[in-house]
C-alpha cells in the first residue's frame, strides 16, 4: 500500500540577523536634468547589535529597497563601539556637527534612556541602558542630527583607573662639583709715550 499523504516540510530555520536596523529617514529626491526628473529616494538607516556596536548608513538608490540595502552597507563600514560602565556610558560628552550640537551625560542605574528623536533611536540600537541625552542646536534636521550623535560616540573614553602610587626606591643624589669661572684675560693697556 502507497502512502499518499503530505509530509510536512521542514522549514528553514532563519538565522537572526548580526544587527537590528531602524530607518531614521526616508525621503524622495528628484534631479532636475536636461531630460526631466530623476526620481530616487533616499534612506537614513541606523543598525546596532544592542550591546555597544552602532552604526549608520546615508545612500540613495531608485528604489526604496535597494536604498536601504546600500545604506546597510555603509553602516556597517561605519560602526562605533560604544564604551559601557555601569550601566551607562563613562563621562559626559558634548558635540557638534553644523547646526546640530548635542550634550550627553550618564544616568544613575534605572532611570533609562531620557532622550529624544533620533538620539533615542541610536542609543537603544546601541544597548546603552541608562544614559541622558540633550539636543542642544537650532535644527530638526535628522541627517544633521544623527551625524552629531556619531561625532559624540567618536569622543567618548574609558577612564583610565587611578594607578596606586609606587614607592620607589630614593636614588643617592650626586653632587656635581661646581666649575670653576675663569677669570677674564686683561688686556694690559699700552703705554703712549
Amino acid at each position: 500500500m502507497v502512502d499518499n499523504r503530505r509530509k510536512p516540510k521542514r522549514r528553514m530555520k532563519r538565522e537572526k540577523p548580526e544587527f537590528d536596523q531602524q530607518i531614521v529617514d526616508l525621503a524622495r529626491v528628484t534631479r532636475v536634468t536636461k531630460g526631466g526628473k530623476q526620481l530616487s529616494f533616499r534612506v537614513c538607516i541606523v543598525i546596532g547589535d544592542r550591546k555597544g556596536r552602532v552604526g549608520y548608513g546615508i545612500d540613495k538608490g531608485k528604489d526604496v529597497q535597494i536604498a536601504v540595502e546600500k545604506a546597510v552597507r555603509k553602516a556597517k563600514k561605519n560602526l562605533f563601539t560604544i564604551p559601557i560602565l555601569k550601566g551607562t556610558i563613562p563621562h559626559r560628552i558634548e558635540a557638534k556637527f553644523k547646526a546640530a550640537q548635542i550634550m550627553m551625560k550618564p544616568a544613575p542605574q534605572g532611570s533609562g534612556i531620557i532622550a529624544g528623536s533620533v538620539v533615542r533611536v541610536a542609543l537603544e540600537l546601541a544597548g546603552v541602558p541608562n544614559i541622558s541625552a540633550k539636543m542642544i542646536g537650532r535644527t530638526t534636521n535628522k541627517l544633521t542630527n544623527i551625524q552629531a550623535v556619531f561625532a559624540a560616540f567618536g569622543k567618548l573614553k574609558v577612564k583610565a583607573a587611578p594607578l596606586k602610587k609606587r614607592i620607589l626606591p630614593k636614588k643617592e643624589e650626586k653632587v656635581a662639583p661646581k666649575k670653576e669661572q675663569k677669570a677674564a684675560p686683561k688686556v694690559a693697556a699700552s703705554k703712549k709715550a
